[in-house]
């Protein structure tokens, strides 16, 4: 059985570019990617709180994914990432005998390079130089 890791954050973008199946069975490791919250966060939320809307939300997703792959007899290991993805791909390599790795998450921006910082202490000096003359 082929088995291949997918790390996602969006179904529908997922779904767009999660590669068709095989002529082999495919055993889909599913690793679900929350979008990442701020630091001040925790000033109004506590860890428990912020640990059950993270399992919301990777419930969410799965019961977009999971259930295509399934149809098509697939088997599927929902996963929710914790910590960093380089440790976890570690271990999931070394526990499922795999190198096959696919990055389906959405870009950052839109055209799916960095973005790059307006110049805005610049303008608003700008501006206020033409606001005073």
């Amino acid at each position: 059985m082929n088995k291949v890791i997918v790390y996602l954050d969006d179904p529908a973008y997922a779904s767009q570019r999660m590669p068709l199946a095989g002529e082999a069975p495919t055993h889909w490791l599913l690793v679900a990617c929350a979008p990442r919250m701020t630091h001040r966060i925790s000033k109004w939320v506590s860890h428990s709180a912020r640990e059950n809307w993270r399992a919301k939300w990777a419930d969410k997703l799965f019961d977009q994914v999971v259930p295509p792959l399934r149809a098509r007899g697939d088997a599927v290991t929902p996963i929710l990432a914790r910590g960093p993805l380089p440790e976890l791909t570690r271990s999931l390599m070394a526990e499922h005998g795999t190198d096959n790795v696919i990055d389906v998450r959405r870009p950052k921006s839109p055209d799916g390079e960095a973005r790059r910082s307006a110049p805005g202490p610049l303008l608003g000096l700008g501006l206020l130089l033409l606001a005073f003359d």
